[in-house]
């Protein structure tokens, strides 16, 4: 069986004020080489595609160089939106692919266990993605500001990543949206619009998004509490 992991890293990080985050440094280095490093140990995965943002291409691959990463990789130039990178980087794909990771390249704090539960939850399931119990009261807003309700907590979950598939299903997902003009803000709604169950697999609040400074800071502590 051939595993595949996609590593969306195109975006421009308005929230960092326009800075490339997968380059920001965090600890010494760069956020995506964590994350490289992390699918590059994890035995289950074959191949990895990297999106970048285009034109970023060239300097991507030299720098994917230096983080010692000896699977094979290809980097491919991301699109307008994440949807349209990973629909790219599917395109990039294997014809004999049978699984695909798709994980965040800034979510460095991913282990080797979560991407093997995903993996065997695709196996079993067609589709399975991290995601952490939410802890947090939540409640839904009217178009004035005002709370409209309050959501059961007990079944709402925070989304993360790794987002895993088998191959065909999700590409007939990213083929579905495109044609008929479904834009979503993970793979796992794309899966969902054509009726398929999505398995939800536990992950970690340590699983952070890196989006705005101070994660970069929780990211860190995280990283030297792991020593």
């Amino acid at each position: 069986m051939k595993v595949s992991a996609i590593i969306p890293a195109a975006g421009l990080g308005t929230r960092m004020g326009g800075i490339k985050k997968p380059y920001m440094e965090l600890a010494g280095k760069p956020i995506l080489a964590y994350t490289l490093a992390t699918f590059q140990r994890c035995p289950f995965i074959d191949t990895i595609v990297i999106v970048t943002a285009k034109g970023d291409e060239s300097r991507c691959i030299q720098d994917i160089k230096t983080y010692g990463i000896n699977k094979p990789f290809s980097v491919v130039a991301g699109g307008d939106t994440r949807q349209e990178s990973v629909y790219n980087a599917l395109k990039d794909l294997s014809s004999n692919t049978d699984i695909v990771v798709i994980h965040d390249a800034v979510r460095p704090l991913v282990t080797e266990d979560m991407i093997i539960q995903s993996i065997d939850g695709a196996k079993k399931y067609g589709s399975a993605i991290v995601a952490v119990p939410v802890k947090d009261t939540i409640k839904e807003s009217d178009d004035d500001g005002f709370v409209a309700k309050t959501l059961d907590r007990r079944k709402l979950w925070a989304i993360q990543t790794p987002q895993t598939f088998k191959y065909d299903l999700i590409m007939k997902a990213h083929l579905y949206a495109r044609d008929n003009n479904i834009q979503a803000t993970d793979d796992a709604s794309l899966v969902e619009q054509m009726g398929q169950k999505v398995k939800l697999i536990m992950g970690s609040y340590e699983n952070i998004k890196i989006t705005t400074p101070e994660d970069i800071i929780i990211a860190k502590a995280i990283l030297e509490s792991r020593l």
